[in-house]
């Protein structure tokens, strides 16, 4: 048991600074207690050992407890959620909320605990019962880390009640121990403002003297999902007047039911915005709670694009009941738009190399080696401060819409490390065709996709695909760009060319970028010429603006950008640990079989997975994005995230 902070009544500076602190009368060297042993040691406890039970008659809850490790320690959540919907989304007239206010209300921004639900966001302290204290005896609590972060509230006659400069614990009180619960106002955002601790002091001063004691707590980290961790929801975008995408919510419907998943939906109904993977990432905040209970809090982590208003659905709509929102916003950093859509944000699952350890997985975002741009700063800041996640970076120079869930996903498996890297493989893709070629099916139509409405269907062969003028150079460049990006998961993660999961997959060229910045757009083969509703879609999945600003750049390199050609297989959605939903592949059809899907297949029944196919030629693949990128996935969180399940 670590020593107890104790202040005597003889020195007298300690002494008169403590008490007055307090509010108390200090002794003189007069009075006869003034030489005296305080009556009893002031000891504060908080659920260090992390079982959801303060300990306040043994010594589980001491070791430690003046610090703070990812093992050990006190937690605390931040109270983000809005348990009650106390929380308005419009203001006078109905006219709507800003972003910043939108944000600035949740259940931490106000003093008082909502209800039982909000209660139980509290951590909980406990000051050890102290009889035979003289009847004098007052306590007072002081925050003396974290205070701007952090509200303490007192459990009095049965009511929680906020923790002022004012409040003094009565005798009864002091002698008989006491209840504090505790929450964060907020997530770490930067750690040179705020690393998450909060340090929380009792003083208890009488006639025998004055004792104090401290705890320390940290915020819960703010961690995003991995694929080990079940599917338990399921989010998509309803948008209005489009029957293409009502079908396609029906089939995702029917898909995520034969997956096993049984709660409806989550919708997005508002605002329009088709990819739902772009504006949100879901993340979580945990800590085990009274009695034991893991107490769990979603946290949907808005993307860093402030004119993007699908974000704001998230705090109109979503929020509530355990789940909060948090939003980051620099508006100086608009160098790339597209870069700062959460597409671009995936998490490796838990693992330990080279002398590090990620138990909660460890994020991956894409940044324009080529140009030098990068996600937002002050999100990565955010994620890094965590502490436990911090962003690894792979190169999506090569990439129109630059995001690296369009080459790379993470699979489970029943294997020592227990998942597997899945890549997009151009060079399969390439070889597919070559063979069809060569077995005499060269005037294959490419695509099997039928026409929808005036839209055309695509109409090149396979001996025009390979024949035309960038389709075999981008796809050389793509793998190789892949690879290199692989060397890094690889060196960072430790994985085998066994554990990689190489899915067939072909891009196409959709725009150059000159030596001096001017970005042209490239027609993509015959499929793509002329078709507005691509240029819409495109332009929502934030290609346009990129575009935009890569025509104002005055120094990026030259370089060549591409998107999916065949419905990239890699960007689809993991529902189950052993079910996987895949874009339909629309590949040419050989013997009355698509060679694309039959490879696909085959790819993930090898790694153990079921696979399906779900059609979204003309909802996502035409704008540059998958299934993937117009989904979401909510997943569960009970999980202790400080108990390493990473593996070597």
């Amino acid at each position: 048991m670590r020593a107890r902070t104790r202040i005597r009544t003889h020195p007298a500076g300690p002494v008169l600074l403590a008490l007055a602190a307090t509010g108390s009368v200090p002794a003189t060297p007069l009075s006869p207690a003034f030489a005296a042993e305080p009556a009893a040691t002031a000891d504060l406890r908080a659920d260090v050992d992390r079982d959801g039970r303060v300990d306040v008659t043994g010594d589980t809850d001491t070791a430690g407890e003046d610090s703070w490790t990812v093992g050990r320690g006190a937690v605390t959540l931040p109270n983000i959620d809005d348990d009650t919907k106390r929380c308005p989304v419009t203001g006078p007239g109905g006219r709507p909320l800003s972003d910043a206010k939108l944000a600035a209300c949740n259940d931490a921004s106000d003093t008082e605990v909502n209800g039982r639900t909000d209660a139980a966001d509290l951590a909980r302290v406990r000051s050890t019962p102290l009889p035979g204290l003289p009847a004098d005896a007052k306590g007072s609590l002081k925050v003396t880390a974290g205070a701007k972060q952090t509200h303490v509230f007192l459990k009095r006659s049965g009511r929680w009640v906020l923790i002022t400069p004012r409040t003094r614990l009565t005798a009864v009180e002091v002698c008989s121990g006491v209840e504090f619960g505790v929450e964060a106002t907020d997530v770490i955002r930067n750690t040179a403002k705020w690393d998450g601790r909060t340090v929380i002091r009792l003083t208890v001063a009488s006639a025998a003297g004055t004792t104090s004691d401290e705890v320390t707590l940290r915020v819960a980290p703010l961690l995003t999902h991995h694929h080990l961790q079940q599917t338990q929801q399921v989010m998509v975008t309803k948008a209005q007047g489009e029957q293409v995408f009502r079908r396609f919510v029906r089939n995702l419907e029917k898909e995520v039911r034969r997956a096993g998943i049984t709660k409806p939906l989550v919708t997005f109904d508002k605002y329009g915005d088709i990819w739902a993977q772009d504006f949100v990432e879901p993340a979580y905040v945990g800590m085990t709670g009274p009695g034991g209970r893991r107490q769990v809090m979603r946290v949907m982590l808005r993307s860093a694009q402030p004119d993007r208003e699908a974000g704001r659905e998230l705090f109109e709509k979503i929020r509530g009941r355990d789940i909060g929102v948090v939003q980051v916003t620099d508006r100086s950093e608009q160098r790339d738009w597209s870069l700062n859509s959460m597409g671009n944000l995936e998490t490796v699952p838990p693992y330990a190399h080279n002398g590090r350890s990620f138990p909660a997985g460890r994020i991956i975002m894409g940044e324009r080696k080529d140009s030098g741009a990068r996600p937002s700063q002050v999100m990565r800041t955010m994620l890094k401060s965590q502490g436990l996640q911090d962003p690894l970076l792979l190169d999506t120079s090569w990439l129109g819409v630059g995001h690296v869930d369009e080459f790379v996903q993470f699979l489970p498996a029943d294997t020592p490390r227990g998942w597997r890297i899945g890549v997009a493989a151009p060079e399969a893709g390439l070889k597919l065709l070559r063979d069809a070629r060569q077995a005499g099916h060269g005037r294959t139509k490419m695509f099997s996709v039928p026409r929808l409405g005036d839209r055309p269907a695509p109409r090149e062969t396979i001996e025009q695909a390979l024949a035309s003028r960038h389709l075999v150079a981008d796809n050389t460049m793509a793998a190789r760009r892949i690879a290199a990006n692989l060397e890094i998961l690889k060196r960072e993660t430790g994985v085998t060319d066994d554990e990689i999961v190489r899915v067939p997959a072909l891009y196409t060229r959709d725009m150059e970028v000159s030596a001096g910045g001017r970005a042209t757009p490239m027609p993509r083969l015959t499929r793509m010429g002329g078709d507005a509703a691509l240029a819409d879609a495109a332009g929502k999945h934030g290609q346009q603006k990129w575009l935009a600003e890569k025509s104002d750049a005055s120094a990026a390199p030259a370089t060549v950008t591409t998107s999916a050609y065949v419905p990239g297989a890699v960007n689809g959605v993991l529902l189950a640990r052993d079910r996987y939903l895949a874009p339909k592949q629309w590949g040419p059809v050989v013997g009355g079989k698509d060679i694309f899907t039959q490879a696909v297949t085959a790819v993930y029944r090898r790694a153990g997975l079921k696979v399906s196919y779900i059609d979204d030629w003309y909802t996502y693949h035409l704008g540059m994005g998958e299934v993937h990128c117009g989904t979401n996935t909510l997943r569960d969180a009970s999980g202790a995230w400080w108990q390493s399940t990473a593996r070597r």
